[in-house]
């Protein structure tokens, strides 16, 4: 391990290693259940369900071994949040245009993944993603750790914390429906009769007790106090659950199945492509999906990579990370292993930076990570009784340290900080980095063409910015 992941060099060891990779797993094991979920429309326990859950295993353990054996980087990475919803939602598209069935339609935008890992590896193999890069201006590389921090916040208070009730109505969230409300009273009666309620309160309190945790650890020094952190919230969240609630935490485990649906998988997801049914909704409207799938990926990837390189103090005084080059690779056969498997975009996961935090360094925290994955396959019913409030109080505190690279962005210079400040509010509201970028970019050269910097900027940047002004404004 010495040899292979130099830990010396990059002043680690096996222990902290490890124990990263299992802090990134469990901040991002709700992707085991939640991808299946939203790809099939929560059709829990059907042959595709089924498919689309090996596969998120399968492909994300893949793409995570090459981010340890190629780059040695403790990046982990599965189904990318926002283009699973994407990916559904053209699936959906696609069905009606063709009037087929949904699962043949989810086999025709597997295509559209399959092409998109393709032209990445050829981009990569041909060092074009990594020139992508470095035509990123270096205030908006330092600036994207911060929004990512941001955006991680935004998860951690918002989204990861949802209570349906029990009229299925919902989702209600921590942040928006909780400390929102004008009085408890009104938020009781909204979220209606039963537990309800008493659950957002107990997911409430789970998160602020993990997040103080955390913090307290981390504040002695201790290197796994994300992970024992997140621990500790689950204890006292299933406590509550039998002690408040009166419902069995693990009641769930008693049914589960530990048999991994093979067939399933051959069935509906593994190598099914459908190009016909892609081409026939017309060639312009699946080039212009094909274009838009690999700008939101290319642009999400490239974020989270320099973002949390950049938290682990990876960047050179230039802003670019060492084996860029083998990181994107790493991503591209990620994401064709995603299609060849059967589920959408794998990309680079944001909530890498909590592993990071632990003090991961290196390939050996993604090896973890995807060790973790793989076994998913025959535990994934363990994974899924970690709380979410549990996980959210990791993503606000990884979050809160990531804004510290805000100290490295020339408040002084507005080229830099106005371009800066748009990214931090675009990625948390827009839920996407690569749109936060994009935005960026396109305000960054803008604001340097009119002042008369026109110079300044590269060809290159103009490109980039001239292709987000048509994704936003143009592609239809």
């Amino acid at each position: 391990m010495e040899n292979f992941f130099k830990l010396k060099e990059n002043k680690t060891t096996v222990r902290t290693e490890i124990l990263a990779g299992l802090t990134t797993f469990m901040t991002m094991a709700y992707i085991i259940a939640l991808n299946p979920n939203l790809l099939t429309g929560f059709a829990v326990g059907s042959p595709l369900w089924n498919g689309v859950f090996l596969a998120t295993c399968l492909a994300s353990a893949l793409g995570t071994f090459c981010m340890a054996f190629l780059a040695n980087k403790p990046f982990v990475m599965a189904p990318g949040m926002g283009l699973n919803s994407f990916f559904a939602t053209i699936a959906a598209n696609i069905a009606v245009l063709n009037d087929t069935s949904y699962d043949n339609a989810f086999q025709a935008a597997l295509s559209i993944i399959l092409i998109e890992g393709v032209v990445f590896i050829v981009l990569s193999v041909l060092n074009v993603r990594e020139k992508i890069v470095t035509a990123i201006p270096i205030g908006i590389r330092l600036g994207i750790g911060p929004a990512i921090g941001l955006m991680l916040m935004n998860i951690g208070f918002g989204s990861n914390v949802s209570i349906y009730n029990s009229e299925g109505r919902g989702p209600f969230y921590a942040m928006r429906d909780f400390f929102g409300a004008m009085t408890p009273k009104l938020l009781r009666d909204d979220m209606g009769a039963g537990t309800d309620y008493d659950t957002m309160v107990i997911s409430v309190i789970t998160m602020f007790i993990g997040l103080v945790i955390i913090i307290l650890l981390a504040k002695k020094g201790i290197k796994a106090a994300v992970l024992l952190g997140m621990l500790a919230a689950s204890v006292f969240y299933w406590i509550c659950e039998g002690v408040v609630l009166g419902t069995n935490p693990f009641e769930s485990l008693k049914t589960a199945s530990f048999i991994p649906p093979f067939k399933d998988m051959v069935d509906t997801t593994l190598f099914k492509f459908d190009f016909k049914g892609l081409f026939d909704i017309g060639i312009f409207t699946a080039i212009t999906l094909i274009i838009t799938f690999c700008m939101i990926d290319m642009f999400d990837t490239i974020g989270t990579l320099v973002g949390t390189a950049s938290k682990a103090n990876m960047l050179d005084k230039q802003g670019n990370m060492p084996n860029m080059k083998e990181a994107l690779l790493s991503d591209a056969i990620g994401t064709v292993a995603g299609a060849c498997s059967g589920t959408s975009t794998v990309t680079t996961f944001v909530e890498s930076a909590s592993g990071v935090e632990a003090g991961g360094r290196t390939g050996l925290t993604a090896l973890t990570a995807g060790i973790m994955f793989l076994a998913c396959i025959f535990i994934a019913p363990i994974a899924a009784i970690i709380p979410s409030p549990a996980t959210s109080s990791a993503l606000i505190y990884v979050g809160i340290i990531m804004l510290q690279g805000l100290s490295k962005v020339d408040f002084h210079d507005l080229d830099q900080f106005v371009p800066v400040v748009i990214m931090l509010l675009a990625m948390p509201i827009s839920g996407s980095i690569g749109h936060g970028i994009g935005l960026a970019m396109i305000l960054y050269t803008f604001i340097k063409l009119f002042s008369g910097k026109a110079k300044e900027v590269s060809i290159l940047t103009y490109v980039i910015s001239i292709l987000f002004i048509i994704k936003f404004f143009i592609i239809v």
